[in-house]
């Protein structure tokens, strides 16, 4: 083992600065991602999710400030909170109609583990948080932005909010489901799906701009017609990740 130690340690001293710092983050991912505090049925899912992936894309680093939108009970938040570590901080907005979720994150918090976790509830599409964001984060909800059932939201305004509360060169991080062309309102409401291209119309109009599209939850054999809900599809749905970032000036 001191052999091995040894060399990976002269190895590990030949790799770039950058290099280092990319395969630390790497590393804290993943020991996120094997926590096995994580609930079964959360790590369950992983193969369909991604997390690893989807956490790297996004570009979730140690010390950060992330405005987790719906957090839904912690599948993410959990991760989120190993990755920022004890200088970072995920301060979570949940729906307040989303009942279920509020409870389920309450429980999260109240069981102590994760320190630097947060949680609010308030009316759909509200956007507060104490602090300048370093990320705002959004995964399979954006779409829901659309659904008065959860709570009538002014998407042009909320994305605005979010363009706040943000620090200059912030990310806003967005992943949903695919949407047929030309998908309505309405249609939205019935599949729980939104285009790509929707999307990206909306957030840049609000004065961000697009810095990368993720491509690992691309699924081409999905049915876009399909409500995700469908059994054929579920858990097996043509995902996009969108990275936007706010401008320095």
């Amino acid at each position: 083992m001191r052999g091995h130690s040894l060399l990976a340690a002269c190895l590990f001293a030949t790799l770039p600065v950058g290099a280092i710092a990319e395969s630390a983050i790497a590393s804290t991912i993943q020991s996120a991602v094997a926590d096995p505090s994580r609930p079964a049925d959360q790590r369950a899912a992983d193969e369909s999710r991604k997390p690893a992936e989807t956490i790297a894309f996004a570009g979730v680093r140690p010390g950060m400030t992330v405005g987790e939108f719906y957090p839904g009970g912690g599948y993410f938040t959990r991760m989120l909170s190993d990755v920022v570590g004890p200088k970072g901080h995920i301060h979570g907005i949940e729906n307040d109609r989303w009942k279920g979720a509020v409870k389920a994150d309450a429980e999260l918090v109240a069981s102590g583990q994760l320190k630097n976790v947060t949680m609010d509830s308030a009316p759909f599409g509200t956007v507060r948080f104490p602090k300048p964001l370093d990320l705002a984060w959004v995964t399979q909800n954006y779409h829901d932005l659309k659904i008065a059932e959860y709570g009538v939201v002014d998407t042009a305004a909320f994305n605005r909010a979010v363009f706040q509360a943000l620090k200059p060169g912030g990310t806003y991080f967005i992943l949903d489901h695919e949407a047929p062309a030309g998908t309505t309102t309405a249609d939205i409401a019935k599949l729980h799906r939104i285009e790509k291209a929707q999307v990206i119309r909306e957030v840049t109009a609000a004065g961000f701009k697009l810095l990368e599209e993720g491509d690992f939850l691309r699924r081409p054999g999905d049915d876009h017609t399909l409500s995700i809900f469908d059994k054929a599809i579920q858990g097996k749905t043509d995902q996009y990740a969108l990275k936007f970032v706010k401008p320095l000036h």
